[in-house]
């Protein structure tokens, strides 16, 4: 039986929609906009609050600049060497940085993936400019990246010396790490020591090993087994040689959570940065003021492009329900597809999911046509909950 939120004594029914985006379709902005216009069409008296949220990955700066902050664009190296417009967002001393903007998949051509030699070094220069332009504390979104070379790019655009035999600098990407013959930090950006970096991911795997960067996530970005074995070699080999210049920490932190995040970046930001490791989705809510959104609605909406297994392991709907449901808010979600059973999704806070395959005669139809597929989805929404 569905619960209603007719409104309450002080007036209509408040609604905060805080779903991710549908990706391939919609943007978590216009998955709000959606939603809104839907629901809208059946109760225009409602109260309808937008906070577009992100887990880390793609679309988190997107998120924090809907939420108020400021975007700010800068030239920066791409995952394959060329020059590319990357953005990061700032508010009262709190700068979000996403490394998909500088070093994302997005950014290769269609069909191009470099799983050896694609860098971070552009994230690195993305979180120079932070720096430059007043960053106190730093949120560091790590997701979707092209690149499996354990932050070694982004080290490196930070003042750090990464030098082989010869004492030539190596190589970009992972691959060549396999030929680093000495590592210096002692250069890096001497502001990093002021700044609190927060490592906002949705996975927590390791550096190396059978859940590591490479073997995980290699594949996703073109790597084949002989690379995922290169790659992993490399990798281990990049901390060893770590460790002979800092210590055993080095060792430890390729053992710790979240330092295979986005091709091993999160142990970079680990080792170098003086990162803490979050949950992303934790730190973005508390980022973009969700507690005080939650508190003055009645019904929450959240989702993503496809509601499964993964949504609940760190996804950002996962975190939304959660949230709400200690709030004791009824929360349902909207999603492209569904692969949970109704007993997972109470589970997880949600009450009922609303796909669009429900309405759409196929999934290319859904995926084609989110847009208006949603709007009418929320319509329904609106008439099971609202009326």
């Amino acid at each position: 039986m569905n619960q209603t939120v007719p409104g309450t004594q002080d007036g209509p029914p408040r609604v905060l929609i805080a779903a991710d985006k549908f990706k391939g379709s919609l943007t978590a902005v216009e998955v709000a906009q959606r939603v809104t216009a839907g629901l809208r069409a059946v109760r225009p008296d409602a109260v309808v609050e937008a906070l577009p949220v992100a887990d880390g990955g793609d679309g988190t700066v997107a998120a924090a600049v809907a939420a108020g902050f400021t975007r700010h664009e800068v030239r920066v190296t791409g995952p394959l060497g060329t020059p590319v417009t990357a953005a990061f967002a700032l508010r009262d001393g709190t700068a979000v940085v996403e490394m998909a903007e500088a070093s994302g998949l997005q950014l290769l051509p269609d069909g191009v993936f470099a799983p050896l030699t694609a860098s971070t070094y552009g994230t690195g220069e993305l979180l120079r400019a932070a720096l430059d332009a007043g960053a106190r504390s730093i949120v560091f979104g790590v997701g979707g990246s092209a690149t499996t070379d354990g932050g070694a790019g982004m080290l490196a655009a930070l003042g750090a010396e990464l030098l082989d035999a010869d004492g030539a600098p190596v190589a970009p990407g992972g691959g060549p790490l396999a030929g680093l013959a000495r590592a210096d930090l002692s250069g890096l950006d001497p502001r990093l020591a002021a700044v609190e970096v927060v490592l906002a991911s949705d996975v927590d795997n390791p550096l190396t090993g059978p859940k590591g960067a490479p073997a995980v996530y290699g594949p996703q970005k073109g790597a084949e087994p002989a690379d995922v074995a290169e790659l992993d070699a490399a990798l281990a080999h990049f901390a060893r040689i770590l460790e002979e210049s800092i210590g055993t920490r080095a060792a430890e932190y390729a053992l710790a959570p979240g330092a295979g995040a986005a091709g091993g970046i999160g142990y970079g930001a680990l080792v170098g940065l003086g990162a803490s490791f979050r949950p992303g989705i934790e730190v973005m809510l508390d980022v973009l003021g969700f507690a005080p959104a939650l508190d003055r609605a009645d019904l929450v909406i959240t989702g993503e492009g496809s509601l499964d297994e993964q949504t609940l392991h760190g996804k950002a709907p996962a975190g939304v329900a959660a949230a709400a449901r200690a709030a004791g808010k009824d929360v349902v979600a909207v999603c492209g597809r569904l692969a949970l059973e109704p007993a997972a999704l109470e589970r997880a806070g949600i009450s009922r999911a609303y796909p669009l395959t429900e309405i759409a005669r196929d999934v290319e139809q859904a995926i084609a046509e989110a847009g208006p597929l949603l709007q009418r989805v929320a319509e329904t929404i609106a008439a099971d909950r609202l009326s």
